[in-house]
């Protein structure tokens, strides 16, 4: 019993070594440099542990489930860093084989989503396209500055579901006034969906301010790669 009693005792004045203490503090000091990566991260997570398992009181040890939630942690963000490095490369990738790919659209006629009139100043005419969600017996096309000034407005009569041209005289504007157009359809009192679009010959490939990719057609108009809706 005397025995017990003085182990006890010895176990209560536990002191860690000194070794625990200079670990520690070079590892304070690292900590400071400003290193971020995971790889810093969990090598100093690993010499931290090993220490703590080294200096631990040999009565009182670290909990298992402690050890392994910190294990787990440490994990999480090496996980995380790899997979953030996995996505970006998979981001650069898509967008080298988007450029490729629209670069092959160079020289061909294309219908893209937008409401952009096209303007051909050798002939002095306007065009655009649309489609109807159904049969209307009212179509109408306005044409508008890129300021919002209506320029003309355009009575297209009956027309049926589906895919339509229109043109008008455009003498005194270029693609540089960048006229839009919008449509209004009805059949009788109930109105009819129609979709704009936007018909050019691509002559280059480019970005936007965002970095999306972009294409620019012979009269100067631009779409968005992604609203490609047909090669012609």
């Amino acid at each position: 019993m005397a025995s017990t009693t003085d182990a006890l005792s010895s176990t209560t004045a536990y002191q860690p070594t000194s070794s625990l203490t200079s670990t520690t503090s070079t590892s304070s000091s690292g900590s400071t440099t400003g290193t971020t990566s995971a790889k810093d991260q969990e090598d100093r997570f690993l010499k931290l542990l090993v220490a703590q398992l080294n200096n631990q009181d040999p009565m009182n040890p670290m909990d298992n489930a402690q050890m392994t939630t910190q294990i787990a942690q440490i994990n999480t963000v090496s996980g995380i860093e790899k997979l953030n490095t996995t996505v970006t490369d998979l981001a650069t990738q898509m967008a080298a084989m988007q450029g490729i790919q629209a670069s092959a659209l160079i020289g061909h006629d294309v219908l893209a989503s937008g409401n952009t009139v096209s303007v051909d100043s050798s002939t002095n005419k306007g065009s655009g396209t649309f489609t109807l969600d159904g049969s209307a017996s009212d179509v109408s096309v306005k044409v508008s500055t890129a300021g919002g000034v209506t320029v003309g407005t355009l009575n297209l009569g009956s027309m049926a579901a589906g895919q339509h041209d229109f043109d008008f005289n455009s003498t005194g504007y270029s693609s540089a006034d960048g006229l839009k157009f919008t449509v209004t359809a009805a059949n009788g009192s109930a109105s009819v969906g129609s979709t704009t679009m936007v018909k050019g010959n691509v002559a280059s490939i480019g970005s936007d301010t965002t970095g999306a990719l972009t294409l620019k057609f012979k009269d100067g108009n631009t779409a968005a790669y992604t609203s490609v809706k047909s090669i012609l």
